[in-house]
């Protein structure tokens, strides 16, 4: 066994690339739960003693500890927008302001499609992708039923919409939460820098799909009429809960915005929010609504990336991208954009994400903070708009083509690809547009 650990130390890089790989191909294919293929890779990667067990080591702190390579920034805030979100949508209160919206609309449906892609945005930008869409379908699917039309084109729509709000902010999405924490960037910093592009690339979408589907955006007047007379009074389930939760979700946020002057970290909020609403519920009815296999799943995967690192994997990745593209600051963001746009369409984004934050560290480390600047939002764009590409490119994607198919609306893989890779691409070339005008002119 002795003799075993010190090959492996001695093959350190090779053994944890290896563990890193592998992880990769399982998660791809999602032959294995993901968060089952993360928990074995990490649990290899102590084992082997490629990150160590103990918290001290000689009488002194270890610096390798397994612990230290887990950011519990990420880990809290997830696990507190969770508890909020799970909180808030109990009083029923994101159904109302959706059927409110879609009364507005006098049923027409190209004003309901362009308004229940605002809206999937919007909510994406602030609530987790997963959660937006879960929302939303179910007033897809009611619309379409009333107005005796397809709702493929809607939820086509809502799938591309809420990756692209989910871009906008530090909590849209995983990725953002991710890039924020390793960067040191801010919730400010997010709106400041991509809140502009997204919007441009949200709307130059929607009327792309408006356009697409158009043949199949019309309805009767009758059933027009009936959308614009849905009641909507008994939407709210209970206006007390829907109160406190609307004041923690202001004061939670209005702490994201404020972080440069208060210096409290965002899961602090996070954290703060999720327990004053827990004083008022049952936690173990809650805590069931948390996906816990994605939390795992981080855990795991921050501990195989890791040994990755403390080989000296991620320095050399670092050391390459430089190298390949001769120092070129812009030519370096434009690989990364368009190498996370094309690979967050194929692989899941998070683990992906989380492997480039380390490497552009180093790349920072070496080259400056400003040197790399641009390289985080290249890595944020294209890795949440690339998950847009395919119908397995993001959770949220999964989850809707899934529950279309249970409600007798199959949305076939080659039939989302045709949409999902011009808009990709179409997003990526704003995407390329705004960095080399805001960054690199």
């Amino acid at each position: 066994m002795e003799s075993l650990l010190n090959m492996v130390q001695a093959n350190a890089m090779i053994v944890s690339a290896a563990i890193l790989i592998v992880a990769y191909i399982f998660i791809a294919t999602e032959k294995i739960p993901k968060v089952t293929v993360a928990l074995v890779g990490a649990s290899l990667t102590l084992l082997f003693g490629l990150l160590g067990q103990n918290a001290k080591i000689d009488g002194g702190l270890n610096p390798y500890y397994f612990i230290n390579y887990v950011d519990f920034n990420v880990i809290f805030l997830l696990v507190s927008m969770m508890i909020i979100v799970s909180i808030a949508t109990r009083s029923g209160m994101f159904n109302w302001v959706a059927n409110e919206m879609l009364k507005k609309t006098k049923g027409h449906p190209k004003t309901i499609l362009f308004c229940l892609a605002v809206f999937t945005a919007v909510a994406s930008a602030f609530l987790d992708n997963v959660t937006t869409v879960i929302l939303i379908m179910p007033v897809t699917f009611a619309i379409a039923k009333e107005l005796d039309i397809n709702p493929v084109p809607f939820l086509i729509t809502e799938i591309l919409a809420s990756n692209i709000g989910g871009t906008s902010t530090l909590i849209g999405d995983p990725p953002n939460i991710i890039i924020g924490s390793a960067a040191g960037l801010s919730f400010m910093d997010f709106i400041k820098e991509l809140t502009g592009i997204v919007a441009v690339i949200l709307l130059a979408v929607i009327g792309i799909m408006i356009f697409w589907f158009r043949k199949h955006l019309h309805a009767t007047e009758e059933n027009m009429a009936r959308i614009a007379q849905m009641d909507n009074s008994g939407t709210i389930k209970d206006k007390g809960l829907m109160i406190r939760s609307l004041i923690v979700l202001l004061l939670v946020i209005t702490g994201f915005v404020t972080h440069d002057i208060t210096h409290i970290q965002t899961c602090v909020c996070a954290m703060a929010g999720a327990s004053i609403l827990l004083l008022f519920e049952k936690p173990a009815d809650i805590l069931t609504d948390v996906e816990w296999s994605t939390i795992f799943f981080f855990i795991g995967l921050f501990i195989i990336i890791g040994g990755f690192e403390k080989a000296g994997g991620i320095e050399l990745m670092a050391k390459w991208l430089i190298d390949i593209t001769h120092g070129s600051q812009s030519l370096a963001s434009m690989v990364i954009l368009w190498g996370s746009g094309i690979l967050s369409g194929i692989i899941d984004n998070i683990p992906y994400t989380a492997t480039m934050t380390p490497m552009i560290s180093e790349i920072a480390a070496a080259k400056g903070a400003v040197f790399a600047e641009p390289m985080w939002w290249c890595l944020s764009l294209g890795a949440c708009l690339g998950g847009n590409m395919t119908i397995i490119g993001a959770a949220a994607n999964v989850i809707v083509s899934e529950t279309s198919a249970a409600n007798g609306h199959q949305i076939k893989f080659m039939e989302y690809l045709k949409y999902g890779v011009v808009i990709t691409f179409i997003s990526l070339v704003l995407s390329m547009i705004y960095i080399q005008f805001r960054f690199l002119g």
